[in-house]
């Protein structure tokens, strides 16, 4: 075992975490200094969220943020009385915190904010019990949990719900929905409206250089009796009154105008409410044009 140096102890003296452990190094209580070595390498809860009263003034889901961080910066080869091949024992955890607080005066709230966002986080498949251990319970970190490095990532991943996979287009669930799980929203929508431009020149029949509202445009121009020059365009629905025509039109050549043309020339940054509704009305735009085929 590689001993610390002076200036090591010292750096690790400033942690409060730590700063009780590392007389347990001089006292030869090595499974103690593995915490210690551990936690030093670790990110801590603090680090993290500097002040308690800033920390329990998080939602439950923002604390499992936080926490999944924590654990995550430990590493899988860790072996320490906290973690060990990657399983992390919650007594264990919950006890060190205890015994060598990170905010002395709130520790116990903190702990108990911390379990909140404990059982969040076994809650949503994130930390999963190792089936393997009869005894007390050791839990590891998900696939999806080791994807996510930050907590803008957790972040992100729990808006995903607001994004009803199962219920949106083929084209947009396969294409839109990873970006958007990712909290890269522009792109989401961007990707989501760029399948709408491309399914309808493939159904209208247009060259590939047609694009955005002119394409939208000549693909649902009206059938106007007043203009019977201009043939109706190829995907409009002539069994519908002529201003519901023109509306269709409207829709389809705003929304290109509205939301993919801004991603595509510029940093947007929707919110994920937003972005999520606007993704949903490109899955709509392209049942409809899924119909619109099936009648020409």
């Amino acid at each position: 075992m590689v001993p610390f140096s002076s200036s090591q102890e010292k750096s690790l003296k400033k942690c409060p975490l730590v700063t009780g452990l590392l007389g347990a190094r001089r006292r030869g209580q090595f499974g103690i200094l593995c915490t210690v070595e551990a936690l030093a390498m670790s990110i801590s809860i603090k680090s993290l969220v500097p002040n308690a009263d800033d920390l329990l003034a998080l939602e439950v889901e923002e604390v499992a943020a936080v926490l999944l961080v924590h654990l995550a910066s430990f590493g899988v080869g860790s072996n320490t009385g906290i973690v060990s091949q990657g399983r992390f024992s919650p007594y264990n955890f919950f006890l060190t915190l205890s015994q060598h607080p990170e905010y002395p005066r709130r520790q116990d709230e903190v702990n108990n904010a911390l379990m909140e966002g404990w059982s969040w986080l076994e809650r949503e498949g994130l930390l999963v019990r190792d089936a393997n251990q009869s005894s007390s319970p050791w839990f590891f970190l998900s696939r999806r949990a080791q994807l996510l490095k930050s907590r803008e990532e957790v972040t992100a991943y729990r808006h995903s719900n607001l994004l009803p996979k199962a219920q949106l287009h083929p084209l947009v669930a396969n294409r839109a929905n990873a970006a958007f799980l990712r909290g890269e929203y522009d792109t989401a929508i961007f990707q989501a409206f760029r399948e709408v431009e491309v399914a309808v020149r493939e159904a209208g029949g247009f060259p590939a250089e047609s694009v955005g509202t002119k394409l939208m445009r000549d693909a649902f121009r009206p059938l106007d009796p007043e203009k019977p020059t201009a043939a109706a365009g190829p995907l409009t629905d002539k069994t519908l009154p002529l201003a519901e025509q023109k509306g269709m039109a409207d829709l389809f050549a705003g929304s290109i105008a509205m939301f993919k043309n801004p991603t595509s020339h510029r940093i947007v940054k929707p919110e994920p409410a937003e972005a999520a509704e606007v993704i949903a009305l490109a899955s709509h735009l392209l049942r409809m044009v899924d119909r619109l085929k099936s009648l020409s």
